[in-house]
């Protein structure tokens, strides 16, 4: 079983609009509404992958019924979200059909009562005992210390559950000095984190301060991992265009999902990079095109392996 982690879950909404013009009206083409949140992502590609997956974080309000109705119909996924009084999130996505751009809306999430974070950590600490790997995912709603993850990273460590850690911002900073076993910032909230904009010395700064293991995104140029392993780059055969929301949260399913079947470094980031690709081709976060992703995952081009310790 794998546990994941999404503190502000929401109910992704997509739009599908022919032209996205500022200051006029739209028909919307399309919409499509799904569970989601980081981690809720990872979670429904973890579940299509074939694996077990237990959600938690919080969820409240008529946002909340809906996001946990949604997640029942989910094969593969055990709903074990904490309740609190606050309404959850909504996001929106406007996908112009005609660029492929996204423009993307995110309201902050409810407030959390102190009482309310107190139950998710025994809530958490439970699930720990049975579970192969965590993934704490996302930003924090307004309420919850800004020292959450580090004390999640903690937890998971004494329990002795791997921890990979997807966020940004002060909470990654944070957290980091906990020492979760893998970190996925993209090129720009790895850059916020050490400072350096140049992925390799930052990778190199981020495992001095406490990660493990480093996995950046670099959008179309595919993932750069800095490991105790080896040095690697995981680069697409090709570039695809479409609405790339979620392709982050497919990648941390692939490293995650590899890291719980114990795979070897360069498979973990094939098929984390294949699934981000494949999932630019989807219609929603959390959701992947198979046939892409089956074509892709043994053409993906890991190089490297230089030791990194």
């Amino acid at each position: 079983m794998i546990l994941t982690v999404t503190l502000n879950t929401a109910l992704d909404i997509t739009y599908r609009v022919p032209s996205l013009r500022p200051h006029a009206a739209h028909r919307v083409a399309e919409v499509v509404e799904r569970p989601g949140g980081k981690g809720l992502n990872v979670a429904r590609v973890l579940a299509a992958l074939g694996h077990e997956v237990t959600v938690t974080g919080f969820a409240g309000g008529a946002t909340g019924r809906v996001v946990r109705d949604r997640l029942a119909g989910v094969p593969g996924v055990a709903d074990a979200l904490v309740p609190v009084a606050g309404a959850t999130r909504r996001t929106v996505a406007v996908v112009d059909q005609r660029t492929g751009d996204t423009t993307q809306l995110n309201e902050p999430g409810p407030l959390v009562a102190p009482a309310e974070w107190a139950a998710f950590q025994n809530v958490y600490e439970e699930l720990l005992g049975s579970v192969t790997a965590v993934a704490l995912c996302g930003s924090l709603p307004p309420g919850v210390p800004v020292g959450a993850y580090a004390g999640l990273v903690r937890t998971a460590r004494t329990a002795g559950v791997p921890v990979l850690l997807d966020t940004s911002g002060e909470p990654l900073r944070r957290a980091v000095a906990a020492r979760p076993d893998i970190i996925k910032p993209n090129a720009d909230e790895l850059a916020e984190l050490t400072g350096a904009h140049e992925p390799l010395r930052a990778a190199q700064d981020a495992r001095r301060r406490g990660a493990r293991a480093v996995v950046a995104s670099l959008g179309a140029d595919g993932l750069l991992a800095h490991t105790p392993e080896g040095l690697w780059r995981a680069t697409p055969p090709a570039h695809v265009r479409g609405n790339p929301t979620g392709a982050g949260d497919s990648a941390v399913a692939g490293l995650l999902s590899g890291l719980a079947e114990h795979l070897p470094w360069p498979s973990r980031l094939a098929r984390a990079a294949a699934l981000a690709t494949a999932t630019v081709l989807a219609p929603a976060a959390g959701e992947f095109d198979r046939a892409t992703y089956e074509k892709l995952v043994d053409r993906v081009s890991v190089t490297g392996g230089v030791s990194a310790a």
